[in-house]
């Protein structure tokens, strides 16, 4: 059904049903949890006794009514609260890391979870130990929450500044809220943030998309809906659900409906512990972007090199995020500001990836924007350092998985860390657009495919880009030499025979090769990176067939723009 928001049309469906789902049902009391008593089979236990407020109901501004459940310490005081805010559920989360088919919960051991905890969220065992507050929300919408599911935009970032300002004024607050949590417990921060709740004193987003068009719904102006539709058909509850998925198809232009889900960054002043990595499929260029844009003093990154939950839920980061929150939210000083204001890994497949390398800033300053030039060398495509004067071109099936490829070996060290662009000039041979991918990746000197480990069993390519080529504008007053800002807002057909010129801007990447290993473009009409936790999701569907035209050489200056660090 339609309804009306903020003066737009909305597709809504229905939510799941709640029964369909392991959701323990409704009960509004209080109680103890007793220390060293266990709720996940081989979890952690809890390390103190636990004050259980569960189901509370707290009102919003237009006067429906979420349900909250609290854990605090059982000893009075007032306490700071730190909370994640999702749709997935507080109780019976609709998913939760046991769910998913791998051996090795994509390397996150049962120990490290107690349970009590949101999906992607804080484990209660661990916090209140240490004198903090969990309160973990049912979203408007989900389960016994009142009203109907909302995705960003404004409605669900208004709900989540009434909780905050009503738990800062509770008996057990002392009235200050951080809020933590990773993916969409991390997206929902960087809405909130920039509203400027009174009572919140720190965010700590952990890999979170902050532009949903750019980032999840049409990265590079190509539609997903296959992993959207998975997680959003899961949401339980009464009413209905915004659908997203719908929403992906009938709004391929980024317009007033996907403006309201850009997080307006420069408005955050709150100090921020950021995490990133580089392989993550949804949030890698959102946690960037969410970093460099606020407009917060106190803001650290930290980029590591494994999974965003193994990362979550390390036990040696979980001390080093308490290490923030003390400080912001207990007024501890205990040296926190001293931590460095960038935390950098860096891949070396095949060899010891760098891991939390101390920076001062990123992008990094002493980077030199190095050209590869694309060029043929006894018909094999190679990477130049200067451009090839005869023109030449290479053509390939949109079906096949490696389209062309492009290479050049290092003879020395060589680190590429930060953004990359791609620069190409293109024809599509039956067809009036193109869905262009990009990845390079990494050769060993002996031949080997190196790619960057995730969690195991589960690699990623390396570093990509992509682009539906209709979409090619881009706003040069925001772009920069390695980072296009593509404006999605016109659709601009190929003619036949047509050559155009694009810019594919790459996530930012981070990855080494050492001598005698060999760096490859690889250009295709096919999306070769796989979700770690979902490898059975297809590739996206494209528009392509046909055959796709790389022109180079001469008057076309296609080439691979790279940030190399010198030194390194």
């Amino acid at each position: 059904m339609i309804k009306k928001l903020d003066g737009m049309d909305v597709i809504f469906r229905k939510a799941a049903p709640i029964e369909k789902s392991s959701y323990p049902g409704f009960n509004e009391r209080s109680y103890v949890l007793k220390n060293g008593s266990v709720h996940l089979e081989g979890g952690m236990p809890l390390q103190s006794d636990v004050w259980v407020d569960q189901d509370v109901p707290v009102k919003m501004r237009d006067g429906v009514t979420i349900r909250v459940d609290i854990y605090r310490p059982v000893e009075e005081g007032q306490y700071p609260s730190i909370m994640g805010w999702s749709p997935y559920g507080k109780r019976g989360s609709v998913i939760h890391n046991g769910a998913f088919v791998h051996p090795t919960r994509m390397d996150v051991p049962p120990a490290w979870e107690d349970g009590l905890n949101k999906f992607e969220g804080p484990n209660p065992a661990y916090w209140v130990a240490h004198g903090y507050v969990i309160i973990a929300p049912d979203s408007r919408g989900i389960y016994n929450s009142e009203g109907d599911i909302h995705a960003w935009g404004r409605q669900e970032p208004e709900d989540e500044y009434d909780l905050i300002e009503w738990a800062g004024k509770q008996t057990w607050s002392n009235g200050k809220i951080g809020l933590t949590g990773n993916s969409m417990l991390a997206m929902s921060q960087w809405f909130v943030a920039a509203m400027r709740p009174s009572h919140l004193a720190a965010i700590a987003p952990w890999e979170g998309a902050s532009d949903i068009y750019r980032d999840t719904s049409y990265r590079g102006g190509i539609p997903e809906v296959l992993f959207s539709n998975g997680i959003f058909s899961r949401l339980c509850g009464n009413g209905l659900l915004e659908d997203i998925p719908a929403m992906t198809e009938a709004h391929p232009l980024l317009d007033d409906y996907w403006k309201t889900k850009i997080a307006p960054l420069e408005k955050i002043e709150v100090p921020a512990y950021v995490v990133a990595a580089w392989t993550n499929l949804l949030h890698t260029e959102g946690s960037f972007r969410g970093w460099s844009s606020m407009a917060s003093s106190e803001k650290w990154l930290r980029v590591h090199n494994s999974h965003e939950w193994t990362d979550y839920f390390n036990p040696a980061h979980v001390e080093d995020l308490r290490r923030f929150f003390d400080r912001y939210l207990k007024n501890i000083d205990n040296g926190w500001e001293a931590t460095p204001r960038v935390r950098l890994s860096v891949f070396d497949p095949g060899n010891r990836d760098v891991v939390h390398r101390s920076e001062a800033e990123f992008p990094l300053k002493r980077q030199v924007v190095k050209s590869f030039h694309l060029g043929l060398e006894e018909g094999k495509g190679i990477l130049r350092t200067q451009p090839q004067s005869e023109k030449a071109k290479v053509a390939y099936d949109v079906t096949a998985k490696e389209g062309a490829i492009f290479s050049i070996t290092f003879d020395a060290l060589t680190e590429l860390t930060g953004y990359f662009n791609l620069k190409l000039w293109v024809e599509a041979e039956g067809n009036d657009d193109m869905d262009l991918f990009a990845f390079v990746r990494k050769r060993d000197r002996n031949g080997k495919i190196q790619e960057c480990p995730v969690v195991t069993e589960r690699t990623h390519v390396g570093p990509n880009g992509r682009l539906r080529v209709s979409l090619r504008t881009t706003d040069p007053e925001r772009s920069t030499e390695l980072k296009p800002h593509m404006q999605f807002d016109q659709s601009l057909k190929l003619q036949p025979g047509e050559i155009v010129p694009v810019e594919i801007g790459f996530w930012p990447y981070g990855i080494r090769w050492q001598e005698g290993e060999t760096l490859e473009l690889v250009l295709t009409g096919i999306d070769l990176l796989v979700r770690p936790e979902f490898p059975q999701i297809p590739p996206i569907p494209t528009i392509n067939k046909g055959r796709h035209v790389i022109h180079f050489g001469g008057e076309y200056d296609s080439r691979l723009l790279v940030p190399f660090i010198p030194g390194a």
